[in-house]
Parts: structure tokens; C-alpha cells; sequence
């Protein structure tokens, strides 16, 4: 059975091809998508946006398989958002808690790129 991705390139081997900053800050994106259609109430779109977010962040992952202390990382970050969106938000997390998180990310991949 073949597999349907939101991200048809990217899971083709382009998402390798990306920093992990790079990588990160397009999470990001997606989980502002999400946040941002949440206060709209359009739960539909940001629902969609956090599937988008959750494979990005899997094909992270996968990536990171060799590398325990980054991998231990993403998992924790997967479990923090799926408790977030759809949990009980155990953590206690909020929307400004994961802006913060993935705006350090767009920072990076902004500073790798201007150099």
C-alpha cells in the first residue's frame, strides 16, 4: 500500500535536503497555520495544518534516528504538540509556548541563510 503524503517531494527525499533549522521553522509554520485557524474557528483548516505540522515533524524524525539526544528531542516536542491540539494539555502548553519554540527556528534557518 502506498502512502499519501501532504508533502509529495519533500517525502520524495527534498525534506533531507533541508537544515534542521530549515526543517524546524517549516514545523513552525504549519503549527502557526494551526494556531491561527484555531482562534478563527476554522477547526477544519487547523486540523489539516497540524497533520501537515506532524508529518514534517515525522520525516524529522526518521532523520534523526542516529542521533539519540535530537531524536529523544522530537519525540518529546510530537508528544508535547499532539497533547496540546488534541490532549488534555497535560503540559500546560499555550500558543505562545510553541510560537516561541518554533520562532528560534525561523531565526536560525534565517541566519544560515544570510551568510
Amino acid at each position: 500500500m502506498k502512502a499519501n503524503f501532504y508533502h509529495k517531494e519533500l517525502a520524495n527525499g527534498g525534506w533531507a535536503k533541508l537544515s534542521f533549522a530549515e526543517q524546524m521553522a517549516n514545523i513552525g509554520s504549519e503549527i502557526e497555520r494551526a494556531i491561527s485557524w484555531r482562534k478563527r474557528g476554522r477547526n477544519e483548516y487547523s486540523q489539516e495544518a497540524f497533520f501537515r505540522a506532524l508529518e514534517l515533524l515525522d520525516f524529522t524524525i526518521d532523520e534523526a534516528r542516529n542521533e539519540s539526544g535530537k531524536l529523544k528531542e522530537l519525540c518529546r516536542t510530537r508528544e508535547g504538540l499532539v497533547d496540546y491540539f488534541f490532549g488534555e494539555n497535560e503540559y500546560n502548553s499555550s500558543d505562545e509556548v510553541w510560537q516561541k519554540y518554533f520562532r528560534a527556528f525561523s531565526w536560525w534557518a534565517s541566519l544560515q541563510r544570510n551568510k
